[in-house]
């Protein structure tokens, strides 16, 4: 499976601040800038209505033995105890809302946006949630696990 990147920065989703200079500068108000809703405001709610997330493992995980100096930080933090899955943007029509897919090197993740690009069964869009995190995946191709 064919797996990319994106953020919710307006490079990879199509928004900005304003069209003069000193809208740009407004940081609350961001608008579509390509595509059929061009102008609107941008929410940055995924398809379907959420905001969205990275992964990250819980407090009693594959990972904290493969990095133990985050167990401390986990536990200090209750909200990181329990595992959390990413959101993923893929084709509906073969992969409905809902539908968990682990990916190796993101974790698992939820089905809950679809992506412009993203077309047939073979491709998957990983969120993250820096440009540079987005950028350093790239395209991938993967042997992924769908867990319906």
């Amino acid at each position: 499976m064919e797996t990319t990147a994106y953020c919710g920065c307006g490079k990879c989703c199509s928004w900005e601040r304003g069209r003069w200079v000193f809208l740009k500068l407004d940081f609350w108000n961001r608008y579509v800038s390509a595509g059929p809703g061009k102008g609107q405001s941008y929410t940055g709610k995924t398809a379907a209505n959420t905001d969205p997330v990275t992964p990250h493992p819980g407090l009693v995980s594959y990972d904290t033995l493969v990095h133990p100096w985050m167990f401390p930080v986990r536990l200090v933090f209750p909200w990181l105890w329990r595992q959390r899955d990413g959101t993923i943007a893929a084709d509906t029509r073969y992969y409905p809302f809902g539908t968990r897919i682990y990916v190796p090197g993101y974790g698992w993740g939820v089905v809950v946006d679809r992506g412009g690009a993203i077309k047939g069964p073979d491709r998957l869009d990983l969120y993250f949630e820096s440009h540079q995190k987005a950028l350093n995946w790239g395209r991938k191709r993967l042997e992924v696990t769908i867990e319906r």
